[in-house]
């Protein structure tokens, strides 16, 4: 079963957004080619739900982080080779090369281009070989326990299959005479055609590893382990958001006897930043990616679900209450099939007054304490609904980020602490802008 998820959570997550430069996608894009492009934006799709197949590729982005390898590729040069080796070559060498030996003619009385375009091709496909050949050779043969043995096995394969003994021989070639062109054009396009295609596959398999293993050591990211669906727990001593390299980490630990941490604090004091931290950590460890938390473990989950950003919708004629009332359904009914979910709440009825704010909240959130299989983060400004709470749920986490007061300046220190907050800054932080003082002089 693919890995749940929807538009919204997505979007609350900042998760995908090839074009977007602050999304989490992007933070991993550093890719060569346009099929290591494509197969990341298939990776962030697609999150896995088997804690071996998780674990597996965590080990291989864990492998590639420590070693530092290098894929020297031009982009550009790297696309000029897979447009010459995707179009078509003759069915025979003896017509291959007269074909080539056609539009050097052509070349020569015409100044037609298709010669020049067929030797830019087979020399970008020459130089890019070449490089992968350099880096295949760099990577350790007969490693014991090496994760990306499967891998190496299928690139070093074609890179030391007979027919392509003179590839290194002809690494800085420059003008090749047509003759040759012809046997090399033959041998790429026809003969090895298949062949290509799955190293080209694996090429960009690596493409990946390397590039997410280099932002994983750049941002000092770690890697999680997987547990069993059953365990219903999720464990790390430092979790932060991966967008905040120096960002605080805070530990948070759920299990089923205490699957649900119900989170209060001032207006700025971090509670958004948390739990988006606490979601985008899930869902890159199901991809098997770094996460910015260390000793991370986790079980795994049927999907994640957030509502912290919801929009009020003006066609459909949605107040934003409304539009949270719906989102919440969405969520509940999710959760009411029985599958093991994350869900992060931020704010509950914002769109309403205190009082209906106030019943709301305390009833939507004993009702799903009642599924200790899922994990919650659930966050309000209205303390006095963690004060009821307590008196009904046996297994809800109570902490806050404060807030500390230097004269009347309101201070962050955005580490969780246990308990429920008292801090209500906002008269305060309203005075110290003057607001009031303004529209009395006006």
């Amino acid at each position: 079963m693919p890995f749940l998820s929807d538009k919204q959570t997505l979007a609350d997550l900042n998760l995908l957004g090839k074009y977007n430069p602050h999304s989490v996608f992007s933070l991993f894009n550093k890719v060569r080619t346009d099929g290591g492009e494509r197969l990341l934006e298939e990776l962030f799709r697609q999150p896995l739900t088997e804690a071996g197949a998780i674990n597996d590729r965590s080990g291989i982005f864990r492998y590639f982080q420590g070693k530092r390898y290098t894929l020297s590729l031009n982009r550009d040069l790297f696309v000029q080779m897979e447009n010459y080796l995707g179009s078509d070559a003759g069915a025979s060498y003896p017509a291959v090369l007269a074909g080539t030996l056609r539009k050097k003619l052509l070349a020569s009385l015409f100044r037609d281009e298709s010669y020049q375009q067929l030797q830019d091709g087979l020399r970008a496909t020459i130089t890019i070989l070449n490089v992968l050949y350099d880096l295949v050779e760099q990577l350790e043969d007969g490693e014991e326990g090496m994760p990306y043995a499967s891998g190496r096995k299928v690139l070093a394969t074609f890179l030391a299959n007979s027919r392509l003994s003179w590839l290194r021989g002809e690494r800085d070639a420059v003008d090749l005479p047509a003759a040759r062109i012809a046997r090399y054009d033959y041998l790429f396009r026809h003969v090895l055609r298949d062949e290509i295609e799955l190293f080209l596959k694996e090429v960009y398999h690596l493409d990946v590893y390397l590039a997410v293993s280099d932002a994983g050591r750049a941002g000092g990211l770690s890697y999680a382990w997987a547990l069993p669906a059953d365990r219903h727990q999720f464990h790390a001593s430092a979790l932060r958001h991966p967008a905040l390299p120096a960002g605080v980490g805070n530990p948070l630990s759920l299990d089923r006897d205490h699957n649900m941490l119900f989170l209060t604090g001032a207006n700025m004091a971090g509670k958004s930043t948390l739990m988006k931290a606490f979601g985008i950590a899930v869902y890159l460890a199901h991809m098997g990616f770094p996460v910015a938390a260390t000793d991370m473990r986790f079980s795994v989950l049927d999907g994640l679900y957030s509502s912290i950003n919801v929009p009020d919708d003006l066609q459909q004629g949605y107040s934003h209450f409304y539009a949270e009332v719906l989102r919440v359904k969405t969520v509940a009914q999710e959760v009411s099939q029985g599958r093991n979910l994350v869900v992060l709440f931020d704010e509950l009825f914002k769109g309403t007054n205190v009082k209906d704010a106030y019943d709301a909240t305390l009833s939507v959130t004993e009702a799903l304490a009642a599924y200790r299989n899922c994990l919650f983060v659930i966050s309000t400004h209205i303390i006095e609904v963690g004060h009821a709470l307590t008196d009904r749920c046996d297994n809800l986490q109570f902490s806050y980020l404060p807030t500390i007061l230097e004269g009347n300046t309101p201070r962050y220190t955005y580490r969780l602490t246990e308990g429920i907050t008292n801090d209500r800054q906002g008269m305060m932080i309203i005075g110290n802008e003057r607001i009031l003082e303004m529209l009395e002089e006006g």
